[in-house]
């Protein structure tokens, strides 16, 4: 999902479970590591300072998460899918002590790679399950249920989001989980046309009565690849000031809601299990910008 960076075997590696080669090395920009899966950069970490978020589709899910909740300090019960380097559960635990967080991984081996060699803080309220996102749903504690202030879905495997967490039967179990007031954030990743983006927002908008994107402007217009933040509730979102924190940067986007959003996805057909695909493979820039 970026540019192709050569291995260097000093770096601490391990073999997944799909066969590729996940590697944890200093960052190229400047503070903090990369996880490194097949030469890609997925992940940034600044263990110095969690709140820095380098990738700017992660940057735009924190300027979400900071709305959510009474306060920006008010501690989030959160789901998350896909466990990467963990930015976004140290972003939480950083800004929100006292949060529990859950996480769905399906590579043990890219966990104990993260946890050995990017260590989460002793006190976090983080606990790793490992399996596939759209099973853990199902093995989730019922006392979840209806509690869960915050999803995350944040899943590739071979640098494309797997067909099944793409459905509307999906989105429904997500929706199961959440609080009445609660969020789903998902990476939609998508090129030119957007055809897969406009399928997924079509699909969350038949389950969720709020949904929104936040990207970059080109990255919305279809003009090149990259990635969507859909953000989906059932209430309405907390994105009055979300315009102006886009537009301020440090990477300008802008949120399409309401009216927009139901243009961008007007037409898109329904996914549902029985005709799922995984989303299509990104170029080699996203991360670069």
């Amino acid at each position: 999902m970026g540019r192709a960076r050569a291995r260097d075997a000093a770096n601490p590696q391990a073999r997944l479970e799909h066969g590729g080669i996940a590697e944890v090395a200093p960052s190229e920009f400047g503070s903090g590591f990369e996880l490194i899966v097949d030469g890609t950069p997925q992940s940034h970490v600044d263990l110095d300072d969690p709140t820095h978020l380098h990738f700017e589709y992660i940057v735009r899910m924190g300027a979400v998460i900071d709305q959510l909740g009474p306060s920006a300090s008010a501690p989030l019960s959160v789901l998350h899918l896909g466990a990467g380097a963990l930015t976004v559960p140290r972003y939480i635990e950083a800004t929100r002590p006292g949060s529990r967080q859950q996480v769905i991984e399906l590579e043990a081996p890219l966990v104990a790679l993260v946890r050995e060699h990017l260590p989460l803080p002793r006190s976090a309220a983080i606990r790793i399950r490992i399996g596939d996102a759209r099973e853990g749903l199902r093995r989730l504690p019922p006392a979840l249920t209806g509690r869960c202030d915050l999803v995350v879905s944040d899943v590739f495997s071979g640098a494309q989001t797997p067909a099944h967490l793409t459905s509307l039967e999906f989105y429904r179990e997500i929706a199961d989980l959440l609080a009445p007031a609660g969020v789903l954030l998902v990476n939609v990743a998508d090129g030119p046309g957007l055809a897969f983006a406009r399928r997924q927002v079509a699909t969350a908008m038949s389950v969720f009565d709020e949904v929104a994107l936040l990207a970059d402007t080109q990255v919305l217009k279809g003009r090149r690849f990259g990635n969507l933040v859909m953000a989906a509730s059932r209430t309405p979102l907390p994105t009055e000031w979300l315009p102006r924190l886009l537009a301020a940067g440090p990477h300008p986007a802008k949120i399409a809601q309401d009216t927009e959003v139901a243009a961008f996805a007007k037409g898109a057909a329904i996914v549902t299990d029985a005709d799922a695909v995984a989303s299509p493979r990104p170029d080699a820039s996203i991360f670069l910008r």
